[in-house]
């Protein structure tokens, strides 16, 4: 549940701005939030100041993994998953309760968003990697923006929730999970 109440952050605006202020979160990619989760867990469970991460490709480029080892084991396992190919194997090895990551993000696009069918393509409609590039290069240039850093994410911690570690979080922003019964219905989607 670490990154539950993170995430609910992270899509908060940033009203404290200045009108043409752009800022970007923690990560070389535009993608989502899983490098910032990963640095805040790592540092708020374990005490280890993350500076830089490591991904591991696992069965392809847009199958990777991140983990956090200390004492010789591995206590934090990330996983980011683009594309329904990934997405698809994600949830078969959930099923078969074989999966082992503590957070895993999940993206429809390959590639990741700066990739996606709404992205600049070439007149074959493949991707244009040169764009591509262009456009990765211009987002590693914003600054970051850390959500935690807020005024108004703190405020609302503050006047809503009754503060970063009270009962209020944990009902609205944590959750729990159960196994589901298998339904019969001809529109469940068959991975």
């Amino acid at each position: 549940n670490f990154g539950v109440d993170l995430l609910f952050c992270c899509f908060l605006r940033f009203d404290d701005l200045k009108e043409g202020d752009v800022v970007r979160h923690d990560g070389k990619r535009s993608d989502g939030y899983l490098e910032h989760i990963f640095k805040h867990a790592a540092k708020e469970l374990f005490g280890v100041d993350v500076k830089e991460i490591t991904y591991k490709a696992l069965k392809n480029k847009d199958f990777q993994e991140v983990t956090l080892e200390k004492d010789g084991e591995t206590v934090l396992r990330f996983a980011a998953a683009y594309g329904f190919r990934n997405i698809q194997n994600m949830v078969l090895k959930l099923k078969k309760g074989k999966f082992l990551y503590h957070f895993v993000e999940v993206l429809a696009c390959p590639g990741g968003c700066l990739n996606g069918k709404g992205q600049a393509q070439t007149e074959d409609g493949k991707p244009d990697r040169a764009l591509l590039a262009q456009m990765e290069e211009v987002y590693t240039a914003i600054p970051v923006r850390l959500p935690e850093t807020n005024l108004q994410v703190q405020k609302m911690y503050q006047d809503w929730l009754e503060g970063m570690d009270s009962r209020k979080v944990q009902d609205t922003l944590h959750t729990t999970y159960s196994a589901v019964n298998q339904s019969t219905s001809s529109l469940d989607i068959k991975w």
